[in-house]
């Protein structure tokens, strides 16, 4: 007589294993989906741009729901990847689209109260991540070696501080003083305080490049955040250079400004070539296996921020020798943005029809 199979003796089902398993960088498809909007909105593309804009509250809302599932359904494996070296900067991808989706609102569609409880919202994930896994990894006894525990996911916690910087300058100019000069003066700290612990995460990051061993599986897709954290700090900066007129001490502080605001755009800029280099030398001279994984996200979101950026400089400082930048790299965020989509719908599809 045939024996039945008791429950815990069953494989788990599929989204079961994917969801105990799911990556805390899932949160930069909205940060990639929200920028390319934002580029599209700037270079007259609407329509494009409201799309994407439905599709990501959509998506916000979704990662909400699977990242508190998460957490309900394996506490442990969350709590372990939020105090990891390499996973836990991860988690700073909730915080960027956050702040990313209230830029929407403001930009497109001029929410002012939507992009405002996305700023609160966006302001205390910051603070909640920033200081509990900094902490953490500060405390911790058992640390791997530099070269095991440091990648380019470290600057998502750059990039977390430029959005905060961001949109609290975008949402200057929506509301009246007193506090559009207090949010001017916050957004200017932040964008202070972002490129300070950028130069303290490249430091480390440049010299575990150079020397530690290097492998093709160590030039994980989040190593694009290495520009990706200097084109938002340009677009910061762009953004704090546009509101002078409303905040004097902004205004005092112009040269400055503008002199950083260039000088993260020209670092942002090195980087492209370099990535493009080793981008070749994975795939092409190593022949690394190209497969879907959510950390790719993190390579479309600096193209579509570097066309966002390079437009907003432009207008800021009346650079329109750069026109035509902006539009390239919106083409090129675009066509990641399409590839990144289709492997994520292929695993989704796989996941959601799988036997087990």
């Amino acid at each position: 007589m045939p024996v039945t199979p008791s429950p815990s003796s069953l494989p788990a089902p599929a989204w079961r294993n994917a969801l105990a398993a799911m990556s805390p960088a899932n949160f930069g498809m909205v940060m990639a989906t929200g920028i390319v909007s934002i580029a599209a909105h700037m270079l007259g593309l609407r329509t494009l741009a409201l799309g994407l804009f439905a599709l990501n509250l959509f998506l916000y809302v979704l990662m909400w729901g699977l990242y508190l599932a998460r957490l309900a359904l394996f506490r442990e494996r969350f709590l372990a990847d939020l105090l990891s070296h390499l996973r836990g900067p991860a988690f700073f991808t909730a915080v960027a689209a956050t702040n990313v989706l209230g830029s929407q609102c403001l930009v497109l569609m001029r929410w002012t109260g939507a992009g405002l409880a996305l700023w609160g919202a966006g302001l205390a994930l910051w603070l909640l991540l920033t200081y509990t896994i900094f902490t953490a990894l500060t405390i911790k006894e058992d640390k791997p070696t530099l070269d095991r525990g440091i990648s380019g996911g470290w600057l998502l916690a750059v990039v977390a501080t430029q959005s905060v910087a961001v949109l609290s300058a975008l949402l200057a100019t929506h509301i009246g003083q007193p506090y559009r000069l207090e949010l001017n003066f916050f957004a200017l700290s932040m964008w202070l305080w972002g490129g300070m612990l950028y130069i303290w995460m490249m430091s480390l990051i440049f010299y575990r490049y150079t020397f530690f061993p290097f492998s093709p599986g160590d030039l994980s897709p989040p190593y694009w955040i290495n520009m990706g954290a200097m084109a938002i700090s340009t677009l910061a900066g762009s953004l704090l250079i546009l509101n002078t007129p409303d905040a004097p001490f902004l205004a005092s502080l112009l040269p400055f400004l503008k002199g950083f605001t260039v000088f993260y755009w020209a670092t942002g800029t090195w980087w492209i070539p370099m990535l493009l280099v080793l981008a070749v030398w994975r795939y092409g001279v190593k022949r690394f296996g190209l497969h879907y994984d959510p950390l790719y996200w993190g390579a479309v979101f600096p193209l579509g921020m570097y066309a966002a950026c390079t437009q907003e400089m432009r207008l800021a400082m009346g650079f329109d020798f750069l026109s035509a930048l902006p539009v390239a790299f919106l083409g090129i965020a675009l066509l990641a943005w399409s590839a990144a989509a289709l492997g994520a719908a292929r695993q989704t599809w796989n996941v959601a029809f799988a036997r087990s």
